[in-house]
């Protein structure tokens, strides 16, 4: 299915009370505890605190007005916009209290799981067709064999897990931010999502970057408002980016005893998104039990989560997985976990000719000028000492050392035979015993 990029179809916002698909109790109680912890008062005041329109939010402050649980304040609001002004009977605390003891959460009101899945449907990763130019302008401030675009256009526009492996400091990290900017498309993402009655939070603003709407002009005749559901945020694809530090827990629900409600694992905040395993093989659990936690969610499209009682529930699994590792492949993982990660990529060094590319542009970037002498040196005397072996970080790591020199000295930036051996020591560590 070739969808444009920018043409994510929006999920439409809920017109009446039915449309909702939650237990009716559950929104009432929202709305009173909204009521009760933001002190608001008008519906005007209450609609965008629980992110509903407010045809909807009128139905559920009618609904807990029959139940006399709030009560029309008889008269309208100080601000002079002719509202009426609502507020909690003493019913209406003692229940938000009682509900504020079963669970914490109050404000936009959640999605149900099975409508959210409808959303992760129209925005799948997999409906992402990258081209070459897209891909390529992404990554246009690294310099790359063409054979590896090769490579990768397919496995993105795939949408399904990518292995790259080579040796450390050849830019693995940086093409995976490439594969995130070449999709610049935007997705919605629930503040969260409802299962069994549960709540569980799924925008987070260090993961989700949202996209700024442009406000109503209360003049205008077209009224931009209204044209999606507000219980979602309108985010960048999201990009989660754990190295070392990331544990099989990480991956699971997290339960909050104190608010009584979930926050959705890395995995399902990056829903629509990429995820990317950085330095696999530095964390504490064997690689091949991280890949063996993924193997069903990236076969099936569906990961399984469980609650603190111990149900276990499906939940959509629409992520592009990026592993990237400093190990060759065989070395960390078997050959079924192998055949289940769709595209293996190699990232290797450049060649000569490359890195004298990039050791051009970050000279010119930093304002570094270039010396025939000092590049003969590094090319001729320095780099046989390790077999000519290239890495994309060493041009950035010796000209931002011989800049440091300068700087120390106070001459102007400026490159030499003498100044490239003083950079180079810096990037190896001799190896010698030292005695304790």
């Amino acid at each position: 299915m070739n969808m444009e990029v920018a043409n994510v179809i929006a999920p439409p916002a809920p017109k009446r009370l039915e449309d909702m698909q939650l237990p009716l109790v559950m929104m009432r109680d929202i709305v009173l505890k909204t009521i009760f912890r933001k002190n608001v008062e008008t519906v005007a005041e209450i609609a965008p605190a629980i992110c509903l329109p407010i045809p909807v939010t009128q139905e559920l402050v009618d609904l807990a007005r029959t139940q006399k649980l709030v009560e029309a304040t008889g008269s309208m609001t100080a601000g002079g916009s002719g509202e009426m002004g609502y507020q909690l009977t003493d019913a209406g605390k003692a229940r938000a209290l009682d509900a504020l003891a079963q669970s914490e959460y109050y404000g936009a009101m959640p999605v149900p799981l099975e409508v959210y899945q409808e959303q992760v449907k129209r925005q799948s990763i997999r409906n992402i067709q990258i081209t070459r130019q897209q891909l390529t302008d992404a990554m246009g401030h690294l310099i790359l064999p063409d054979s590896l675009l090769d490579h990768l256009g397919p496995a993105v526009s795939a949408g399904r897990s990518i292995l790259m492996y080579g040796p450390p400091g050849n830019g693995k990290s940086s093409i995976s931010n490439g594969i995130r900017d070449a999709m610049g498309d935007k997705i919605f993402i629930p503040r969260a999502i409802e299962y069994a009655g549960q709540v569980i939070t799924v925008f987070d603003p260090i993961v989700h970057t949202a996209v700024e709407e442009e406000a109503d002009d209360p003049n205008s005749l077209r009224r931009t408002s209204g044209r999606f559901d507000t219980r979602y945020v309108r985010c960048e694809r999201p990009t989660v980016i754990t190295g070392g530090e990331l544990s099989l827990s990480m991956l699971d629900l997290v339960y909050n005893p104190t608010a009584r409600t979930y926050q959705a694992p890395l995995q399902l905040k990056s829903s629509g998104g990429i995820f990317i395993v950085d330095d696999l093989g530095r964390q504490a659990e064997p690689p091949q039990a991280l890949v063996n936690r993924w193997i069903v969610p990236l076969e099936e499209s569906k990961d399984i989560l469980a609650l603190q009682s111990g149900e276990k529930f499906e939940v959509p699994f629409d992520t592009l997985v990026i592993f990237s590792t400093n190990f060759h492949p065989n070395e960390i993982f078997d050959k079924a976990a192998l055949r289940r990660i769709f595209f293996k990529i190699k990232i290797d060094g450049p060649e000569q000719e490359d890195y004298l590319k990039i050791f051009a542009m970050v000279a010119k970037k930093r304002g570094m000028p270039l010396d025939q002498d000092a590049l003969i040196h590094l090319l001729k005397v320095k780099y046989p000492e390790i077999d000519n072996i290239y890495a994309n970080y060493q041009p950035i790591f010796l000209i931002d050392q011989m800049i440091a020199i300068c700087e120390f000295e106070g001459i102007p930036y400026q490159m030499t035979p003498e100044l490239i051996d003083r950079a180079w020591a810096n990037m190896f560590v001799k190896e010698e015993t030292i005695v304790h």
